[in-house]
């Protein structure tokens, strides 16, 4: 079966660009261009014809052509770049679906069929789709490094050390009437425990690769009527809240999605702290206090010109805290003083907003900055490495001059996980989960 599908952004553009694999490509292309010979691995100017009627399609327009297996799917493929029109796109794309053996690809395709085809592994297929998906240069930067196999290499790399040690106390199980010498088995439990430490050094990294894959998180919460929805719609630089002299006026959270200079960043509005009667009130101020217990930052704002700060939203602050006291407009001096970073700011005149700005992205870099090369960003990695680790646990408790079948059974069992990462072992059942969030055409 033959594949295609737009694999730009849909039109009006200059150009576009419909990609097509599989075995019978050739042939396709030459029956919608008439060219005789189609050179391979560089730019053929043609012009693409409907065969049915010979009407001609586009009458500029290029085709490259990658055989088999040196292509990004391993099979033949082409790409077709025509003029960006709506109208070109839809005929083009109408041609394809008439030919024998030729389908819409389904989301994903592409790079599935390069995993399939040993193109790439498994996470550099998810590390293309973060790619694609990358929305700030942080997520650019993660995706980048990923692409290049970095994290690749490295548990590759890991997992051959674990078949290393395990080949060491497979050879004394089956030639136990050989004397191997007992070193040899205390090397290689030296070498999982040096092992163990590694994946645990990964593990505890803060959830630094989640974080920029997904978002931090950062709360707005405090005092009624002190200027949150107006900071959220501020940083958002559009009107997500509504904002009102009336207090209590936000009584859900209001969640937005910001680049942050570079730093992707899920801000939420949530109502005023302050005692309540009104049980729809009293349930948005428990929702507020929730947030912030789950933000990686919370911005507690405060009305700089009150005279009282409630007794609950003392307690909220913390090391983890920015405490920005907005209205300075209405009295510049700082009347409230605090143990954690405080901006005096105004909300209404945006000043010292770049201040706040400033600090979020220094302490969202001081915590999750992470000195390791490896980065988990899927909680399918962090699932494998927590069951690889309990593998190791299994066999560093037992004696390594005993119940070597067993302990042999633990290595195979890491290994197995460890696999699991780069798509070595057991990966059908997560392959639709990866590439559902594809687009087409990639």
């Amino acid at each position: 079966m033959n594949i295609y599908a737009l694999s730009s952004g849909k039109g009006p553009s200059g150009i576009a660009i419909i990609r097509i694999s599989g075995p019978d490509v050739y042939n396709i292309c030459k029956q919608i261009t008439k060219l005789k010979e189609i050179k391979s691995n560089e730019l053929n100017f043609c012009k693409f014809y409907n065969p049915k009627n010979d009407n001609v399609i586009d009458p500029e327009a290029l085709l490259l052509w990658f055989p088999s297996p040196n292509s990004y799917t391993g099979e033949d493929l082409a790409e077709l770049q025509i003029h960006g029109s709506n109208a070109v796109i839809s005929a083009l794309l109408g041609v394809l679906s008439e030919q024998e053996n030729c389908r819409l690809a389904e989301p994903g395709e592409f790079t599935k069929i390069a995993f399939q085809n040993d193109k790439i592994d498994l996470l550099k297929a998810e590390s293309i789709g973060d790619l694609i998906h990358s929305e700030t240069e942080l997520q650019r930067q993660q995706a980048v490094k990923l692409v290049q196999g970095n994290a690749s290499n490295y548990y590759n790399d890991l997992r051959e050390k674990i078949i290393k040690s395990l080949a060491f106390i497979e050879a004394k199980i089956d030639f136990a009437e050989e004397d191997l010498p007992e070193k040899v088995l205390r090397e290689a439990h030296k070498s999982i425990k040096e092992i163990h430490s590694e994946i645990l050094k990964i593990i505890e990294d803060n959830k630094v690769g989640e974080k920029i894959r997904d978002g931090f998180r950062v709360s707005i919460t405090g005092e009624v009527n002190a200027g949150k929805s107006s900071l959220l719609n501020l940083l958002s630089k559009r009107e997500v809240a509504i904002v009102s002299d009336e207090a209590g006026t936000t009584r859900d959270v209001i969640e937005t999605y910001l680049n942050l200079d570079g730093y992707p960043v899920i801000l939420a509005d949530t109502a005023g702290i302050r005692e309540s009667k009104n049980e729809i009130e009293k349930k948005g101020i428990s929702l507020a206090l929730g947030k912030s217990k789950e933000a990686d930052i919370n911005i507690v704002m405060v009305d700089n010109s009150s005279k009282k700060i409630n007794k609950e939203i003392q307690n909220m602050i913390n090391k983890d805290s920015i405490v920005l006291l907005n209205k300075s407009d209405v009295s510049d001096k700082q009347n409230h003083k605090f143990d954690v970073d405080t901006v005096l700011a105004s909300v209404k005149n945006n000043q010292n907003i770049d201040q706040l700005i400033n600090l979020i992205k220094a302490k969202l870099s001081e915590k999750f900055s992470s000195n390791n090369s490896t980065i988990i960003t899927r909680e399918r990695h962090r699932v494998k490495l927590n069951d690889c680790l309990k593998e190791i646990d299994k066999f560093l408790k037992k004696d390594p001059t005993k119940n070597l079948e067993l302990a042999a059974e633990d290595l195979r069992m890491a290994t197995r996980h460890l696999g699991g990462i780069v798509g070595k072992v057991d990966v059908e059942e997560i392959l639709g989960s990866i590439f559902k969030d594809f687009c087409i055409g990639k």
